[in-house]
């Protein structure tokens, strides 16, 4: 897999991080250095370690499933990716930042919660044969930027809601193209 195309996958499942993190910016009072940090190393070490968790998994499995992985790749990355869309066009985007989500158990579920993609996509990695140290630290980067991005660019924007859906619906569209891209390589179409 290249460098690109994990960056992609990164971006991709970095739009829930954003978008929770934009809609952090626009409910907090005052967004500080520590708000920031918490928010952003929580999140991207999530991200990154969930992705290591799904291939850990993954490679138990491997032996069982190496006919058909292509497909289970495919699946759930269309998966991840249409749930994302879903929620991205019917949730309120006031709701997911309700109270300081930099905080305590807030914090803990918001970033297992933005970080689930993540274990299916570490899955799909162990299924493709791809290494999983460099896509985990790349995904744990990404989602750590992004998010420190977004808390601030929520700073900024009251009307954070439909950029936070867009993204997440653009988030969506790559990782479902991607799990097409995957099937195009193992000769599918």
């Amino acid at each position: 897999m290249t460098i690109s195309t994990i960056f992609l996958i990164a971006l991709a499942l970095a739009v829930d991080a954003f978008a929770v993190a934009l809609a952090a910016g626009v409910s907090l009072p005052r967004t500080t250095f520590r708000h920031t940090f918490r928010l952003a190393w929580h999140f991207g070490l999530f991200q990154g370690g969930m992705a290591v968790i799904g291939w850990a998994g993954g490679l138990a499995f491997r032996p069982l499933i190496e006919s058909f992985d292509h497909w289970l790749a495919f699946i759930l990355l269309f998966l991840v990716g249409s749930r994302m869309i879903h929620e991205a066009l019917s949730a309120d985007p006031g709701e997911k930042a309700a109270v300081d989500p930099t905080r305590g158990f807030s914090l803990v579920i918001l970033s297992v919660a933005t970080s689930i993609d993540a274990l299916a996509v570490g899955l799909s990695f162990a299924f493709l044969q791809t290494e999983i140290l460099l896509p985990a630290l790349i995904i744990g980067m990404v989602a750590l930027v992004l998010t420190a991005a977004g808390l601030h660019l929520g700073k900024l924007i009251r009307h954070a809601g439909r950029l936070g859906a867009g993204a997440e619906i653009g988030g969506g569209l790559v990782l479902i193209a991607i799990g097409f891209r995957i099937l195009f390589d193992h000769g599918v179409f």
